[in-house]
C-alpha cells in the first residue's frame, strides 16, 4: 500500500493517497466458484463542493449489499465499493461545507442525495425522488478506509452508541422504522415480522418497548431462538400461521411467496408492509382469503432524512441496541456469506479503524 500522504491544510490529520477497499468485479453469487468481490487498493476520494471526507470506523453489512453484490439490483457503477451503514470521523472538508467540524463522528446512510426540486422532494417525500442517488450503489461506500458524503445527508450519532453499535442503525434501523410506520401498527396491537435479521431485530425492540405484541416468522432456528431471547411473544416458521391474528405485519424477506401467507394472517383492516428493495414475484392471491376485509399491502422505498432523524432520536431515548457480530474489513466477503444463509443473530459490522 502506498503510504505517501497529503497534508490537509485544515487538519493535523495526514490523509493517505491510497486506501484498502473492496470492489465488485462482476456481480454474482457470493458463495460461487468465483467471488464477485475483490479486496484491492483504491485512491482516497476527494470531497467535492458540499461534501466531507470521512475516515471510516465501522460499516454495517446490510442485506442490500448482498443484493448489489449478487446482481439482484442493476449495476449503477462499475467496480463499486459497497456499504452504506457507515460511521466515521470527518477528516477533510470540501468547499462550502459548514455543518460539521473536523473530528466530528457522523453517520452515512443509504440515501446519498436527492434533487430537492421535484414534486416528491417539494412535498416531503424525497425518498421517492426519481433523481435520487445512493451510497454503496451509485457511489462508492463504506467497505473502505475512507468515503465522502454530502454533508446534508449525514447524521450526527448519539453519544450513547459506540461506533460498531451505531452502524446498523443507519439503514437496518431507519428502514425498519419506516416500515414500522408504514405498517400502521395500532397502539397495543399485534405485529408480525417475517424474517428476523438486522432490521427486524431492531424493529422488534421498538415495538415491544411501545407495548406492541410481536410475533416472528422466520426460517432460521438460531434467529428464532434470538427473537425469543429478546422477548417476542412467539417465533415460528416463515410459512406458519402466527398464534393470533395480526393487526400489522412487515415482510423483511426478499421472497414474494411470503405475501399470501402474511395477508392471510392479518385481521380485517390490517396492513402488510414490504420492507425490502428487492423481492421475487408475488404469486396469485385469492381475493376472499388475502385481500377482502379492507386489508392493505404497501411497500417501502428508501427513507427520508426526517425518518432518519426521528429514528435515531427514538433509538437513543428507548435505548435500542443492535446485536453485533464484528468482522475485520478484510473479511467483508465472509460477512456477506453469513448473511446470505438467512439465519443470523442481529447484524454484522466491519471494523475498519479505531474510534
Amino acid at each position: 500500500m502506498n503510504t505517501k500522504t497529503n497534508e490537509n491544510p485544515t487538519s493535523e490529520t495526514s490523509i493517505p493517497t491510497e486506501m484498502k477497499a473492496w470492489e465488485i468485479v462482476k456481480p454474482g453469487p457470493i458463495d460461487g466458484d468465483v467471488s464477485p468481490l475483490r479486496y484491492t487498493t483504491k485512491p482516497v476520494p476527494e470531497p467535492k463542493r458540499g461534501e466531507v471526507l470521512v475516515k471510516v470506523i465501522a460499516c454495517g453489512v446490510c442485506h442490500t449489499d448482498l443484493h448489489v453484490t449478487e446482481g439482484d439490483l442493476p449495476v449503477h457503477k462499475k467496480n463499486l465499493t459497497p456499504g452504506h451503514e457507515i460511521v466515521g470521523r470527518v477528516v477533510k472538508m470540501g468547499d462550502e461545507t459548514r455543518r460539521f467540524k473536523l473530528g466530528d463522528r457522523i453517520g452515512i446512510p443509504w440515501l446519498r442525495w436527492t434533487c430537492g426540486v421535484c414534486e416528491y422532494c417539494r412535498s416531503g417525500r424525497e425518498n421517492l425522488c426519481p433523481n435520487s442517488l445512493y451510497t454503496g450503489w451509485d457511489h462508492d461506500g463504506g467497505y473502505a478506509e475512507y468515503v465522502t458524503v454530502p454533508e446534508g445527508f449525514a447524521y450526527r450519532i448519539p453519544a450513547r452508541f459506540d461506533s460498531l453499535t451505531a452502524a446498523p442503525l443507519l439503514c437496518a434501523g431507519i428502514i425498519g422504522y419506516r416500515a414500522y410506520e408504514r405498517a400502521n401498527v395500532p397502539a397495543g396491537g399485534t405485529l408480525g415480522l417475517y424474517g428476523f435479521g438486522g432490521s427486524a431485530h431492531l424493529t422488534a425492540q421498538i415495538a415491544m418497548k411501545q407495548g406492541i405484541q410481536v410475533h416472528v416468522l422466520t426460517r432460521g432456528e438460531d434467529a428464532k431462538k434470538f427473537a425469543l431471547q429478546l422477548g417476542v411473544a412467539s417465533a415460528r416458521g416463515t410459512y406458519d400461521m402466527p398464534p393470533v391474528k395480526l393487526d400489522s405485519a412487515i415482510n423483511y424477506t426478499p421472497v414474494g411467496d411470503v405475501v399470501p401467507k402474511a395477508m392471510e394472517a392479518l385481521k380485517p383492516g390490517g396492513t402488510l408492509a414490504m420492507a425490502g428493495i428487492h423481492s421475487t414475484n408475488i404469486p396469485q392471491m385469492s381475493y376472499p382469503s388475502h385481500i377482502f376485509h379492507e386489508k392493505n399491502l404497501t411497500s417501502v422505498e428508501s427513507n427520508t432524512r426526517r425518518d432518519g432523524e426521528e429514528f435515531l432520536t427514538l433509538a437513543d431515548r428507548l435505548n435500542i441496541h443492535p446485536e453485533v457480530t464484528e468482522y475485520p474489513l478484510a473479511k467483508a466477503d465472509e460477512a456477506l456469506k453469513y448473511i446470505s444463509k438467512g439465519d443470523i443473530r442481529g447484524a454484522c459490522v466491519l471494523r475498519v479503524s479505531k474510534g
